[in-house]
């Protein structure tokens, strides 16, 4: 036990419902640190690790991170593994012996299970900089936005994670590496009402979801598998007309199954004459409708479908009580030759806030074998 009665300890899945509901209300929750977002990524090679930081005396969790680990070949995680923090951990940055008793015990936990590294990409947004005392400097101090000097040995200094000025050192050094999850995004307020929404939309917005509207599209929530395979169609088509990937069937449908039984995602289509013409599936946890995954037909685009699907999410996830609606990933920057700058044109229009988050970072406890890993499997990192 630390000096401060914290514990570190993995959670069981008899107690998921604990583990979503402190995630769930924690004001740095995210729908990636959820127990179902493990379960989901547990049927693509990796393990879904739960721990939570216990205090002993009130008997309750404050803080926690949903580590997912992947080994090459699906060998024993003792055998070196990479662990990854989605959107966590799950803690109050501005608490120095919190942070101090979580890092220490998480840092003792991995390297004991042969962790080759760990990589974490907090649910911090840069903004946040300016509002926060610097309790973290490797999430809150000027470090993390990438204006960093080189060494003399000429490669980028560690980030120590020093806290309070200095009074406490985090024990771990990371390092910033390419990000995993997308480094900028559009977030819409949705505390003003459906009029206030409406007005701060582009014009344009407005006239299209009305148009949708007027000629007799309809949008409905995914009800059966057979509205689930209708919409995966849509994302093939989605996928060659726009030339990115996708996941199986299989996964869509395990997504479907974890999360509408919670009440933590719904799937929308939007129908004409009875076709299904587009889709999206929503996320709702931690106070955030969050947009995972859309898809359209090349058929009937002139009945701008996909903004009145839009819009209804938003309604929803207002109405659930969601206070904020995330538009699920932005372009790094705004070139306008970017491949994805027609989605942030189309994310652009709904009236949010661009916000940027501090990124990835990595700290490495087996460096040999870290560096065998990069090189001979490139799926582990």
């Amino acid at each position: 036990m630390s000096s401060h009665g914290y514990v570190l300890r993995k959670v069981p899945a008899a107690q998921w419902k604990q583990w979503d509901q402190f995630v769930n209300e924690h004001p740095r929750g995210h729908f990636l640190q959820s127990w179902g977002w493990g379960e989901l990524k547990a049927n693509g090679g990796w393990y879904p690790l739960r721990l939570a930081l216990m205090d002993e005396q009130q008997q309750q969790i404050v803080a926690a991170a949903q580590v997912l680990c992947r080994t090459p070949a699906h060998l024993p995680l003792w055998t070196g593994h990479l662990a990854y923090i989605p959107k966590g951990p799950v803690i109050d940055w501005s608490q120095p012996q919190l942070c101090q008793a979580f890092f220490t015990q998480l840092n003792a936990y991995l390297r004991q299970r042969g962790a080759l590294a760990l990589r974490m990409e907090p649910n911090q947004e840069v903004k946040a900089l300016e509002q926060v005392p610097m309790t973290a400097s490797f999430i809150v101090g000027e470090s993390c936005l990438g204006d960093r000097h080189e060494s003399a040995g000429g490669s980028p200094p560690p980030l120590a994670g020093t806290l309070s000025g200095g009074e406490v050192t985090l024990p771990l050094l990371l390092y910033p590496v390419p990000p995993i999850q997308p480094v900028r995004t559009i977030l819409l307020d949705l505390a003003p009402d459906e009029a206030t929404l409406l007005a701060h939309m582009k014009e344009k917005w407005r006239y299209n979801l009305r148009l949708a509207e007027r000629k007799g599209v309809k949008v409905r929530e995914a009800r059966t598998r057979e509205d689930v395979h209708a919409w995966y169609a849509l994302m093939q088509t989605t996928s060659e007309r726009d030339h990115f990937g996708i996941h199986t069937l299989d996964y869509y449908l395990r997504a479907w199954h974890t999360f509408v039984p919670r009440q933590q995602a719904r799937l929308f289509l939007a129908e004409y004459g009875g076709q299904v013409l587009a889709g999206i599936f929503v996320a709702l946890f931690a106070g955030q409708g969050i947009y995972l995954y859309g898809a359209s037909g090349d058929e009937h685009r002139n009945l701008m479908p996909n903004y009145l699907l839009q819009w209804e999410a938003i309604r929803w996830a207002k109405q659930q009580g969601a206070t904020q609606y995330d538009f699920g990933g932005i372009a790094a920057t705004d070139n306008e030759n970017d491949p994805l700058a027609g989605i942030y044109r189309f994310k652009r229009g709904w009236g949010g806030e661009v916000v940027r988050f501090v990124g990835c970072y990595e700290h490495i406890y087996r460096p040999v074998a870290m560096k065998l890993a990069k090189r001979y499997v490139p799926k582990l990192v």
